[in-house]
């Protein structure tokens, strides 16, 4: 009986009750111990310390307050389903609705997802140029962690990673949380957003643990050709640098132009491309990403597929009745669909781009795809404006239009335009920029010589 057992000396390890408390490595607790701390000094990690969004820390410093004569809108938002002129199809909502009703899924799943969710998702994505089985895919939730994962199976504290600029803002938010260094390579804008391959190739060193190449882009809107993916594929197998393919914006590219997942075109080169419901079938807060693990020449061996499914341990997986509806969702969405919102996103591009291609001082580039379109600004054209922040900041406060600087993406002197919004209301943004454009926007000095001619 417990009562019997003699008690321990104070220090031993056993309390009155004759219980021992022994920790991990065996060794008994003392009985008694002694606080270090005289007050409270709680403190935030490093991590927490060294996490930043480049576009929070931009725009919550902005002064932005619209003008109360005109209506706000906002072109800024990355979000398909802000104003509701972008459903998802019915066939989308009643896969959810039958996963709900069948009650399989409110459980927990494997880490990775349904081994029946990530066959179907690796039928939905296999060619023979690039062929996927269930053990290929790890279901995430929603493509942000997918390329969290990503990075953190590649990356050690120290290492570098090469990231597009102007480019998504969460790979430097997620890297330099994790001490990774980023290094940012060009996009020429004159070049349709191709990558300055020559510039991205002088960034590698022997830290250099992955190449993010994102395609479609945000915010670019652009898509790469066949033969730009081939050469960007030369440059990492040269350098044995394994690639991070975001392509959540697979697939939503403009009539008349082709755009090929990178792993389908590499013969030696192991790629990890991220993906997810969120864009194409606009339903981002379901939070559903995926990771397609492409390794034909099994260069990553067992250690990285094992060190994937161990960080994804780490939330215990996506949305169970999400992966319950994946399967229908990517069966029984008609093409329909898909064919109405890429028309609706190129009409909208193409009344934006040829209305702002004739105001004076601003710059657009033709997207060919994704849900955006960068315009560039000649900042000498506008002297009463230090930057682009400034530049969008009045914008707000005029003309109650709220564009993107870009310097959210590190790429100063451009905004970035969503093209997501209703019609009529992106034909009245353009209107509205092109008042505001004419109004501040002041000639070289030649034409003005010229004039007084």
């Amino acid at each position: 009986q417990l009562s019997n057992v003699p008690e321990m000396e104070e220090g031993g390890g056993m309390h009155g009750n004759g219980i021992h408390h022994v920790n991990v490595n065996g060794s008994l607790y003392p009985a008694k111990v002694k606080s270090r701390r005289q007050m409270w000094d709680v403190q935030p990690s490093e991590m927490a310390n060294n996490t930043l969004n480049p576009i929070r820390a931009i725009v919550d410093g902005m002064k932005l307050t619209p003008n109360p004569d005109k209506p706000m809108i906002a072109l800024s938002i990355g979000d398909p389903t802000v104003f509701g002129n972008l459903p998802t199809d019915d066939a989308v909502l009643q896969a959810m609705k039958d996963a709900i009703d069948s009650q399989k899924f409110n459980g927990y799943a494997p880490s990775v997802g349904y081994l029946q969710s990530r066959q179907a998702v690796a039928n939905f994505y296999s060619c023979p140029e690039a062929p996927l089985q269930a053990e290929d895919v790890i279901l995430t939730s929603g493509c942000s962690q997918a390329i969290e994962l990503v990075i953190n199976v590649f990356c050690n504290p120290g290492d570098n990673i090469l990231v597009p600029c102007p480019g998504f803002s969460l790979y430097k938010t997620l890297a330099v949380s994790m001490g990774i260094k980023v290094k940012l390579y060009n996009l020429l804008p004159e070049k349709s957003w191709e990558i300055d391959l020559q510039h991205m190739e002088s960034l590698i060193d022997e830290r250099t643990s992955c190449l993010i190449v994102t395609n479609p882009s945000n915010p670019c809107g652009s898509v790469f050709k066949k033969e730009h993916l081939q050469k960007i594929l030369k440059v990492a197998s040269k350098h044995c640098v394994p690639i991070l393919a975001d392509e959540i914006y697979s697939d939503m590219v403009f009539p008349g132009c082709n755009s090929s997942s990178l792993a389908s075109l590499s013969s030696d080169v192991p790629i990890l491309s991220c993906g997810g419901l969120a864009k194409r079938w606009l339903v981002p807060g379901w939070r559903m990403g995926w990771i397609l693990i492409h390794d034909r020449n099994n260069i990553f061996g067992s250690e990285i597929r094992q060190g994937l499914v161990k960080l994804s341990q780490r939330i215990l997986g996506a949305c169970t009745v999400v992966q319950g509806a994946l399967e229908s969702i990517l069966n029984n969405t008609p093409e329909r669909f898909y064919r109405d919102t890429i028309s609706f996103l190129q009409s909208n591009s193409e009344i934006c781009f040829n209305e702002l291609s004739t105001v004076p001082g601003l710059n657009p580039v033709m997207p060919s795809g994704a849900m955006y379109l960068m315009v560039g600004i000649e900042m000498e054209r506008f002297p009463d404006f230090k930057d682009d922040v400034d530049f969008t900041e009045r914008l707000v406060t005029e003309q109650s239009v709220f564009c993107l600087p870009a310097s959210a993406f590190e790429y100063p002197n451009f905004f970035r335009i969503v093209v997501t919004v209703p019609e009529e209301m992106m034909v009245e943004a353009c209107i509205r920029i092109r008042e505001f454009c004419q109004h501040y926007h002041r000639p070289p000095s030649s034409d003005c010589n010229d004039l007084d001619q």
